[in-house]
């Protein structure tokens, strides 16, 4: 998908939910979320993707081995700790979360949305690369966006003091 994608997490999330969050590009979650790969509880290997991508997603493959081959249960604060989720929301529970969601998506939305997915493709293409390859790509990528209209009405507002508005993509 070329747009971001937020999760916004509560109350359990385990298995499934784990994996449909792991396609995200942002994952957000109220305090009282819990979190667990139970897959290997009922004889099997995780396999809608947790498996190969958690290890992406998180700090540790230490963490990530743990979790998945324990099946053990994980709380916000540990998500967040090793890089599962971007941040909880300590108020408000999931209607906290859920305007924190809203509130990230709006500023994005703000963007260009020529630079929103160009970086966002950057960062996917470049998560597996070298350094190198991946700016090669980059300035490839960025001669094609500086033929838009974006980075000329960026800079105008910028000038302006105020906010730049795009045309659709």
């Amino acid at each position: 998908c070329t747009k971001p994608i937020i999760a916004v997490m509560h109350g359990y999330c385990y298995g499934l939910g784990v994996d449909l969050s792991l396609c995200a590009d942002v994952r957000i979650c109220s305090p009282d979320t819990r979190f667990a790969v139970k897959e290997v509880d009922i004889g099997l290997a995780a396999d809608i993707g947790t498996l190969s991508r958690l290890g992406k997603s998180a700090a540790s493959a230490s963490w990530v081995k743990d979790v998945c081959l324990t099946g053990r249960e994980f709380d916000a604060q540990e998500a967040l700790w090793m890089g599962f989720v971007s941040r909880v929301v300590e108020e408000g529970g999931k209607e906290g979360a859920l305007k924190e969601g809203m509130r990230w998506a709006g500023v994005v939305a703000e963007k260009s949305p020529v630079a929103v997915q160009g970086t966002k493709e950057l960062l996917n293409w470049s998560r597996d690369r070298g350094v190198e390859d991946g700016l090669r790509y980059t300035a490839v990528w960025n001669s094609a966006a500086l033929q838009t209209r974006d980075t000329a009405a960026a800079m105008r507002a910028q000038k302006k003091g105020g906010k730049a508005r795009f045309e659709k993509l």
